[in-house]
């Protein structure tokens, strides 16, 4: 199950959120999503744990918890649809 995790304090890396993580179950990936032009954390990121009982379990232990001062958001991440999203050519060239 595919996590988003907000909130992160501004010095938190991959490895601080994989390891954070996986103290409550196992952890496929963790990535923190940085600015592309600074490389500067923007905050957020996903946890992709595979077992879906320990992943609504951690949800339940860590949203709203505090990390450095910040209290962090941790929710089932929702699935991208295409949309308007420029990345997406082929529904693009579908719609116009």
């Amino acid at each position: 199950m595919k996590l988003f995790v907000a909130g992160l304090p501004n010095d938190f890396d991959d490895i601080d959120l994989k390891e954070m993580f996986e103290l409550y179950g196992e952890v496929t990936s963790a990535r923190l999503i940085t600015d592309r032009a600074t490389g500067k954390s923007k905050g957020f990121g996903f946890v992709d744990m595979p077992d879906k009982i320990e992943a609504l379990q951690t949800i339940e232990v860590l949203h709203g918890a505090g990390i450095k001062g910040k209290k962090i958001s941790v929710q089932q991440a929702e699935e991208r649809t295409g949309g308007n999203d420029y990345r997406n050519r082929d529904n693009f060239r579908k719609r116009y």
